[in-house]
């Protein structure tokens, strides 16, 4: 009986028999960067140095990246060649309208304005639409979103759907609003008391899984009858719309550009990390589909704390990246690759008996920590003893999208429990290749079998908003 799982990949033949099937990049490799691999002692003494937080570690300890896909992926040469042609000039840029002109043919809307990432978007749209005391209510809210929401004053609430938090269900929208408790939440809460209702396309923590386009549709029917904005979270926009287009009825024979057009129609704002999926280092965006005093809200944020609307805190040659990444990010043949990147490794994890979400989300595997460690309790933080146990032993980091992410009740100040307690491995766009991605299956499958062994956490020190990405821990021995 083989008892690691590494020595079982011996031949090409060997593996033949597996269910996972890998599909073949539609790319080649042009440039490579090494990779520095490094002893268990000399990964003990980094994880400690860094007060157990994988975010503190220096990048050259790490041998496998997958904290996140944001900002991660690889440019294409002819990403790299339109840098070259950007505009500099602090007013009026060429980039910018460029810019302009690609996302007028992917979305159609009326206003658009770049950020530097992500949450600058959220910083600057919510003030617009969040007063003290109001909630805001999502499909599930990611961890930026959850503070920009707080920071607002107000309280984020998630409405996902039951079968999101049974990992093993083969239901294929587990992102999905649900339609039925959103309802109750407004009734709940009264009109007036719901700032917006967000939609996350893909649902990150709910594992990466997406949104039927039907459901995006009724979410915007109940927010349109109660009058109440509804923004979407785009950073996953692309593989959201090639899973409708795989798995939704009626879906299968329109193009990923069609589905996207139809997926916006109903919105009337969106934020986007442009790191995901328009494949580039740094960029977001904000946008409004039709209402221009929102829009002047949000410009009037722009211009303090992001820079003048034609950069937006980005350099022309970011503009330029950012235009071709979104064309290249909506290709068909890309998003079936790297998608198809996250069922394979999915699928071995199945294979090798290792508790994960399924079916396949789009950007990253999310292991079921409670699962695997029963003997932990959520307030000592299973998702991330994972995350830190693998990284001492294999080099790969990855990151806690459990109890951990979750910033202590306001008004309570207590540890609040994840619905789900996900270790989240992100798989960075055009990066790793299929033998990164078996040695990450197998050294999950080795770790497995140490499970017992393996300690929680506790905080020792920690910010008031967002304090995973900075809080220091220690570990809790075992009783």
């Amino acid at each position: 009986m083989v008892t690691s799982c590494h020595s079982s990949f011996v031949t090409v033949t060997e593996r033949e028999t597996k269910m996972a099937v890998y599909m073949p990049e539609p790319y080649r490799i042009k440039m490579v960067e090494p990779l520095r691999m490094t002893t268990r002692k000399e990964r003990e003494a980094a994880i400690q140095k860094a007060h157990y937080n994988l975010f503190g570690l220096r990048s050259e300890d790490v041998y496998i990246d997958m904290l996140t896909d944001s900002g991660t992926g690889a440019m294409s040469d002819r990403q790299w060649a339109a840098m070259m042609m950007g505009d500099e000039s602090y007013a009026g840029s060429r980039s910018y309208y460029r810019l302009m002109e690609v996302l007028d043919e992917l979305f159609g809307w009326r206003y658009f304005q770049p950020v530097h990432q992500g949450r600058a978007a959220e910083k600057v749209l919510f003030p617009n639409l969040l007063k003290p005391g109001q909630i805001s209510i999502s499909n599930m809210h990611f961890d930026t979103t959850s503070g920009h929401v707080m920071l607002c004053g107000a309280r984020p609430v998630n409405c996902v759907v039951k079968e999101a938090l049974d990992s093993v269900s083969p239901y294929p929208f587990k992102g999905n609003m649900d339609i039925a408790k959103l309802r109750e939440l407004i009734e709940s809460y009264g009109r007036d008391k719901v700032g917006m209702i967000v939609i996350t396309i893909t649902n990150n923590s709910a594992g990466g899984q997406p949104v039927s386009l039907q459901n995006i549709r009724e979410t915007a029917d109940v927010a349109k009858e109660y009058e109440i904005p509804l923004v979407i979270d785009a950073a996953r926009f692309a593989e959201n719309a090639l899973f409708i287009k795989e798995r939704e009825a009626g879906q299968e024979n329109r193009t990923v550009r069609q589905i996207i057009k139809d997926m916006f129609a109903v919105a009337d704002a969106f934020t986007m990390s442009a790191k995901k999926d328009g494949i580039v280092n740094m960029g977001g965006l904000v946008a409004v589909r039709e209402d221009e005093q929102l829009m002047e809200g949000v410009r009037s944020n722009v211009v303090p704390n992001e820079g003048f609307l034609s950069y937006g805190g980005l350099a022309g040659r970011d503009l330029e990246a950012l235009s071709q990444g979104l064309l290249e990010g909506v290709d068909e043949a890309f998003l079936k690759s790297y998608t198809g990147q996250t069922k394979y490794l999915v699928d071995r994890l199945v294979e090798l008996n290792v508790p994960c979400q399924q079916p396949a989300g789009g950007h990253a595997v999310f292991i079921d920590a409670r699962q695997i460690l029963p003997h932990i309790p959520y307030d000592h933080f299973p998702a991330h003893a994972f995350s830190v146990a693998l990284y001492q032993a294999s080099g790969i980091r990855g990151c806690d999208v459990g109890s951990f992410m979750l910033d202590p009740d306001p008004e309570t100040g207590e540890q609040v429990e994840s619905a789900m307690e996900f270790a989240r491995f992100c798989i960075p766009r055009r990066t790793y290749t299929q033998s990164h991605l078996d040695y990450v299956a197998c050294s999950m499958h080795d770790l497995l079998q140490k499970a017992s062994t393996i300690n929680g956490f506790r905080i020792v020190r920690q910010a008031k908003v967002l304090r995973h990405f900075t809080a220091q821990l220690e570990p809790v021995p075992l009783l």
